[in-house]
């Protein structure tokens, strides 16, 4: 034994003795510890200013983890996406339900008091505090998200496609590989042969089926949080993100569509009747909605592609812009490029270098990515990118101009405190690429050398028309995905009915029915990316109303006069300046206040979509006299 151990022999000894005495003499029951006080909350301008902090640090990790995922669909890049994401939300939700100790407190300054709201209503994704399930809704999120991205679907494999007249015999056309999502929408956009659109259609949604126990679990775990929140279920979230009440929003949403429903029924009226006439009426009857497998876009959702179906041949058809791209030799890189061109002229700064060494242009050869177009600020500043698989079309060159509102929109706020570094509403985000897509006009496509002349006032028509096929077309669908969902997270719509009542509101609001019973087996929601992908809807249904009320606006600044459909702000620093004053709001102030700061107007207004078309209206109007409209 050493010196030390030597000296501590007799304290051991002690201690065991006592210890000994412990377990066999009868002693008096230790008196109770003090409670302990809980901390006190903080100041609610600390408690904003900790969470905003923390919350940009997980923010900008979440984002960095989510782009690698989306670009380099594996495993390893899911689990990875997942573990960020998951980190982001337990502190989102923490702060969440930290914010609504304050939420009774009307002494609170103004930006404390919107930062606190915006904690408790700005997630799309609420979780349970539950260590375990919030791990689950993470990673089922990022699972359906790259189930989504991986989808393909594999011809050779699945039943031979219902072939028209006598190509029943013909060999699968498809037999060589599987499709994956750009091909198919290729094949729905330009054939015309009904078999194979059917076959293409059915089995783009065989991605799907697969997805639905993932859905249902990931909405109960959404739920659970939504009520930890102090919600009724995540669609009364969503709604309240929007300076109103859940009711009031969904209120709101009626009132602007029962403003643009006749337009719509008129536009549904005549493509139907031009459909029915080039298919045929047992294909497409004119007493019913119409097939949605006949409308050139994967989901019905845009009708452009089907305009050289229905275009009467007595109308000038104009230019045709994806021929004038290819005959050009734009790539993808030149059509970024001239879309950020159409913001410099409005007096913004051009993107920083990041952008063009950072964002995903094309698809690449080997490599799956989640090729739906999106726009990223990884670091809430000044990192912004996009990432699209772009082709040289006209669907594509709007979407580029979409794409970079976001980005523009991005950087004009990125002053503000972290919470408020969003859209007014996210309808407005959605809105201000769509409103510049507005004025790649004639006028703008002469500007730039895309065609030599505006075409003369007759041609307006097919313009309008074609326009109309895509921006008139979506309003309904735009409406109807969050009404799903809202019915689905309500438990309106049980799991036993997603299918049902999927049909059931395209028929009620688009007049579109699936070309095949789709039964419960299906899960045709899934096969659109937002649902998988859980983005919220609404916003993209509000940003269809909101860029034609931006667009007169901004045409109105400018000093515009004439038809609002040839109108183009390109080249006006008055319109970019009032733009700008807008767009640097971000999400300090309620959206009625960024609204005023450019129109001047405090509601949103659907009259601007309806004085766009007017001069179609009138034409649908006469085309459609005497005929049998509604479905």
């Amino acid at each position: 034994m050493t010196a030390s151990a030597a000296a501590l022999a007799p304290r051991l000894a002690l201690v065991t003795s006592l210890l000994l005495a412990a377990c066999t003499t009868t002693t008096p029951a230790p008196a109770p510890a003090p409670a302990v006080e809980p901390a006190p909350a903080p100041a609610p301008e600390q408690f904003v200013a900790d969470a905003e902090h923390r919350l940009a640090t997980l923010s900008e990790r979440a984002s960095r983890a989510q782009w690698v995922q989306a670009n380099f669909i594996t495993d390893d890049t899911e689990l990875l996406a997942s573990q960020a994401l998951e980190a982001y939300v337990e502190t989102r939700t923490a702060a969440a339900v930290g914010a609504a100790r304050y939420a009774d407190d009307a002494s609170l300054a103004p930006d404390v008091a919107r930062g606190l709201l915006l904690l408790r209503v700005g997630m799309s994704m609420p979780a349970p505090s539950d260590s375990a399930k919030r791990a689950e809704v993470t990673r089922l999120s990022t699972s359906l998200d790259a189930a989504y991205g991986r989808g393909k679907w594999c011809p050779a494999n699945a039943p031979r496609p219902a072939l028209t007249g006598g190509e029943a015999e013909e060999e699968n056309p498809w037999a060589d590989g599987c499709l994956d999502i750009g091909e198919m929408t290729e094949i729905l956009a330009t054939s015309r042969d009904e078999g194979e659109l059917r076959a293409v259609w059915e089995g783009w949604r065989t991605i799907s089926p697969p997805m639905r126990d993932d859905y249902r679990r990931f909405v109960e775990l959404m739920n659970e949080g939504a009520r930890e929140l102090g919600f009724d279920d995540t669609g009364a979230l969503w709604r309240s993100g929007y300076d109103m009440t859940p009711a009031e929003l969904e209120a709101e949403v009626n009132r602007l569509w029962q403003q643009v429903k006749p337009l719509y029924d008129e536009l549904h009226c005549y493509v139907r009747a031009e459909l029915s006439d080039f298919y045929g009426a047992d294909v497409v009857p004119l007493d019913g909605p119409m097939p949605a497998h006949l409308l050139g876009n994967m989901w019905a959702q845009d009708w452009a592609n089907v305009f050289d179906v229905v275009a009467p041949g007595d109308v000038d058809r104009g230019y045709d812009l994806t021929a004038q791209l290819q005959a050009q030799d734009y790539d993808a890189l030149r059509m970024v490029r001239t879309a950020e061109g159409f913001f410099t002229s409005m007096g913004f700064e051009p993107l920083p270098g990041t952008f063009w060494e950072r964002s995903l242009f094309t698809q690449p050869r080997d490599r799956d990515v989640v090729c739906h177009a999106s726009a990223w600020n990884i670091d809430d500043v000044e990192d912004l990118r996009i990432k699209m698989c772009i082709t040289p079309t006209a669907e594509d060159f709007q979407t580029i101009h979409h794409e970079l509102g976001h980005s523009f929109y991005q950087r004009a706020y990125n002053q503000q405190p972290w919470l408020f570094r969003g859209g007014a509403h996210d309808g407005f985000h959605e809105a201000i690429g769509d409103a510049i897509a507005l004025s790649t006009t004639p006028a703008y496509l002469v500007r730039i050398g895309l065609i030599e002349e505006e075409p003369p006032a007759s041609g307006d028509i097919a313009l309008l028309l074609q326009t109309a096929l895509s921006k008139v077309a979506f309003l309904p669908f735009g409406l109807l995905v969050d009404q799903w969902r809202w019915d689905v997270f309500s438990g309106e719509t049980p799991p036993s009915g997603y299918n049902r009542a999927w049909w059931e509101l395209r028929e009620r609001y688009q007049g579109i029915a699936p070309p095949s019973p789709r039964g419960e087996e299906f899960f045709d929601p899934g096969a659109k990316y937002h649902i998988p992908g859980n983005t919220p809807y609404t916003r993209y249904f509000l940003a269809a109303i909101l860029q034609f009320q931006f667009h007169r606006a901004m045409c109105d600044i400018a000093g515009y006069e004439g038809p609002l459909h040839r109108c183009t702000v390109y080249d006006s620093d008055e319109a970019g300046r009032a733009l700008d004053a807008m767009m640097e709001l971000g999400q300090s102030r309620d959206w009625r206040d960024a609204l005023q700061a450019l129109t001047g107007q405090r509601e949103m207004d659907a009259s601007a979509i309806v004085d766009y078309y007017a001069p179609l209206m009138v034409w649908l109007r006469e085309r459609n006299a005497g005929a049998s409209c509604g479905w």
